[in-house]
């Protein structure tokens, strides 16, 4: 893992840094929930007044001169696309400045040929981002990047060739990105010389089009709870509130949420972290750029908030991480949760129905995210014909509900949640399961 520090030129770049392709900034690394964040992430990324950070339109007549296209062969394939793609694919960069030591995969330029390896780009240096905020240029040499596919909490940063360790460098609290789920319209930058002044930039313009607003505005957090986990930071994302995980993984798109923290409500500013309780959600992979998936063990109950950043193991009965893409939901083990209660059945009314009932389903319950249907009277006694499944499933609801589940009197209930991180100091919200004996 090879450190690149701000304002150092690379041995072996692909555009010439005495050209002016781009300009980084002397800022000090910002701390992050999480060693992995998505694109979208409010916040994570900085701006500044001095709109040319990154001269696009440089690039592209270099990349575009025929004089280099061994050069812009090399380059495109890198990011997949083709020479004849190239100006259409820059025309949808957006430069940004780093705001904290973030990983990639780097590549030089090398005999004809593109180079990759690892490396750790210091905070304030420029690159250009997708419509997914996933960075794929390092501006002041235009060495094309890609994400950083090992595992965050297993790196050892080389610092040579002028790259000196930089002041505020900490292993434990370098990132590594993760594309959005979404393609975005704009991206919200914080000012790197004014943390109060943030920054709309339209995705695929340089600054010329820039709105600032208020950091230091508050917002309050949204309810959540009962949404997915897709929904829920899309959510808070446009509220201008931040979501991270664990680093080794998170929940599928389609994880159901339980409860946030803190609770609906919460007034925060901008780019604050909001931690979000899921049921049956998943987390699992190293770090690598799909976000990989697998079954999560329920927290110690004696621990004030669950273990993230980089260096956190996950827990021993956690099964092989699979190989899914970020936003999408990893292919679980077993039936996922469902939104709908128990099917249980019940005994017949006094006087028959016109219609006839549905019939009765002895499958097991399943379970739930949404507080129980709230009813106008007491409910008439329930019955079961379907003997006790042997293994109950549980749910996790929002903190201002705790829906009950059926299960058995021979086994204990087993409850599983999944969480990401906020802001420090925050602690996971949980729903405690309440136990009933079907009869």
């Amino acid at each position: 893992m090879k450190a690149v520090a701000a304002g150092v030129p690379s041995l072996a770049p692909f555009f010439d840094e005495n050209g002016g392709l781009g300009q980084d900034a002397r800022i000090r690394s910002q701390s992050a929930r999480g060693s992995l964040q998505q694109g979208d992430t409010p916040g994570l990324y900085g701006g500044s007044k001095q709109p040319t950070i990154c001269d696009v339109e440089k690039l592209e007549r270099f990349l575009t001169d025929p004089a280099n296209e061994r050069k812009a062969q090399a380059w495109a394939r890198v990011l997949d696309i083709t020479t004849d793609g190239i100006p259409a694919y820059l025309d949808r960069l957006t430069p940004v400045l780093l705001r904290h030591d973030t990983l990639v995969k780097n590549h030089d330029y090398k005999k004809g040929n593109a180079v990759p390896f690892d490396s750790l780009l210091q905070a304030g240096i420029a690159v250009l981002v997708d419509r997914q905020g996933q960075p794929t240029v390092k501006c002041s040499c235009g060495n094309p990047l890609r994400p950083f596919e090992g595992d965050t909490g297993r790196i050892s940063v080389e610092f040579e060739d002028g790259n000196k360790e930089w002041a505020g460098f900490d292993r434990g609290s370098v990132v590594a990105v993760r594309p959005a789920p979404r393609a975005l319209d704009r991206i919200a930058l914080v000012d790197v010389e004014n943390a109060d002044r943030g920054i709309n930039r339209p995705v695929g313009t340089t600054g010329g089009q820039d709105r600032a607003f208020d950091t230091r505005e508050r917002r309050a957090v949204p309810n959540v709870a009962g949404t997915t986990f897709g929904d829920a930071s899309r959510r808070l994302a446009d509220k201008g509130l931040a979501v991270a995980f664990d680093g080794k993984g998170l929940p599928p798109d389609g994880a159901r949420v339980t409860a946030s923290d803190p609770p609906a409500g919460t007034e925060l500013r901008f780019g604050e972290y909001v931690m979000l309780s899921v049921a049956g959600g998943d987390s699992g992979g190293s770090g690598g750029s799909g976000g990989s998936g697998g079954s999560t063990t329920p927290p110690d109950p004696g621990s004030s908030r669950p273990t993230d950043g980089p260096g956190s193991k996950p827990p021993s009965s956690s099964p092989p991480p699979s190989s899914t893409t970020p936003g999408s939901p990893a292919p679980p083990s077993s039936p996922p949760p469902s939104s709908k209660p128990p099917v249980t059945s019940t005994p017949p009314p006094a006087d028959p129905p016109s219609t006839p009932p549905p019939p009765v389903t002895s499958s097991p319950p399943v379970t739930t995210s949404a507080p129980p249907p709230e009813t106008s009277s007491a409910p008439p006694p329930v019955t079961s014909s379907a003997p006790p499944p042997s293994t109950p499933a549980t749910s996790s609801a929002p903190a201002t509900s705790e829906p009950a589940t059926s299960e058995p009197t021979s086994s204990p209930p087993v409850t599983s949640t999944a969480t990401t991180s906020t802001a420090a100091g925050s602690a996971p919200v949980t729903a405690a399961p309440v136990s009933s004996v079907t009869t």
